[in-house]
C-alpha cells in the first residue's frame, strides 16, 4: 500500500513537472513568437512619425509706387500756365528765395554719382529728369538717386529730339514706357514731364497731362550739354535769380565742365541767401 502510495506519489510528480516544463516552453515561445495580437499591441505602442508640415515663406510684398511730394507741401502741385519755367507759377509756389536746380539724360554711370556726391556735400536735392532706357541699364543707380531724396522725374524712354513732330501714339509710347519704367525700379510715380530739348507740342503737352504730370521747362540755360566751357556755365548759372529753374545734365557725354561749374556755383548761391528745392 506504502509502495503504490510511493508509487503514485512519484508518477504524480513526474507528470507536474513535465506540465511545468511544458508550461515553460510555451511561455518561452510565446516570448519569441508572440501572437496576432501582440504584435499589434507592440507596433501600436511604436510612434509613427508624422511628416513635417510643409512651410512656404511669405513673400515680402513690393511696396505700390506712389508719388513723392514736393518738399514744400503735401498737396499735388498744380501750374498757372504750362509748361512751367518758374517755381512762381506752381500752385502752391515754394517759400521766397527758392531756387530748382534740375539735371537731365542721366543717370550716367560716370558722371550721375559725381553730381550726387556733389550734391550731398552741399546738403541740398535737385530734379531729375531720366530717360527710360538709362533706367533699365543702371536701376541700381537709378534707386539711389531716389533714395538720397531728390525728385525723379519723366524725360522720355529714349530722348527722342523730334518728339514735337511725333505721331500721338509714338509720343504716348514714349511717355508710358518711361513712366511705368521709373516708378517699377524706383518705387516714386513720376509727377514731371520734361520734352527732350524742350520741344513741345499739343500731343505732348496733352499726353502729359493725361498721366497727371505737370510740363517743366527751364529759366536759365547754361548750355552745358555743348561743353561751352566751365567759365560760360558757371556765369550763365550765376546770373540766375530767386524762382528761377536751373537746366544742367549728368548724361548724354562728357560732364566734366558741368560738375565744375557747379562745385563752385552752389555754395555761391546759397552764401546769396537761395534755397534749393527739389519740384
Amino acid at each position: 500500500m506504502e509502495d503504490e502510495e510511493a508509487g503514485g506519489t512519484s508518477r504524480r510528480k513526474a507528470l507536474w513537472l513535465m506540465g511545468a516544463a511544458a508550461g515553460l516552453a510555451a511561455l518561452g515561445a510565446d516570448g519569441a513568437h508572440p501572437s496576432h495580437g501582440s504584435r499589434a499591441a507592440a507596433e501600436s505602442a511604436t510612434p509613427t512619425p508624422r511628416a513635417r508640415p510643409v512651410i512656404h515663406p511669405t513673400p515680402t510684398p513690393t511696396p505700390t509706387p506712389t508719388p513723392r511730394p514736393a518738399p514744400w507741401t503735401p498737396a499735388k502741385l498744380t501750374a498757372l500756365e504750362t509748361p512751367v519755367r518758374e517755381l512762381s507759377q506752381l500752385v502752391p509756389p515754394p517759400p521766397p528765395n527758392s531756387i530748382a536746380l534740375t539735371i537731365d539724360d542721366g543717370p550716367s554711370p560716370l558722371w550721375t554719382p559725381r553730381v550726387l556726391d556733389l550734391l550731398a556735400a552741399e546738403q541740398i536735392h535737385a530734379t531729375f529728369f531720366i530717360i527710360g532706357e538709362q533706367v533699365t541699364e543702371f536701376p541700381k543707380l537709378t534707386r539711389r538717386i531716389a533714395d538720397a531724396g531728390h525728385q525723379i522725374c519723366n524725360h522720355t524712354m529714349t530722348h527722342p529730339i523730334t518728339i514735337a513732330g511725333m505721331s500721338r501714339k509714338s509720343v504716348r509710347k514714349e511717355i508710358v514706357e518711361a513712366h511705368d519704367r521709373i516708378a517699377d525700379v524706383t518705387g516714386v510715380v513720376p509727377q514731371f514731364f520734361r520734352s527732350p530739348g524742350g520741344a513741345w507740342s499739343k500731343n505732348v503737352l496733352e499726353l502729359t497731362a493725361e498721366h497727371g504730370m505737370l510740363p517743366i521747362d527751364w529759366a536759365v540755360d547754361p548750355r552745358d550739354w555743348a561743353r561751352p566751357g566751365v567759365g560760360s556755365i558757371r556765369r550763365s548759372l550765376l546770373k540766375a535769380k530767386a524762382g528761377n529753374i536751373l537746366l544742367c545734365h549728368d548724361g548724354g557725354g562728357d560732364r566734366s565742365q558741368t560738375l565744375a561749374a557747379l562745385e563752385t556755383v552752389i555754395p555761391k548761391m546759397k552764401k546769396r541767401g537761395f534755397t534749393f528745392v527739389a519740384l
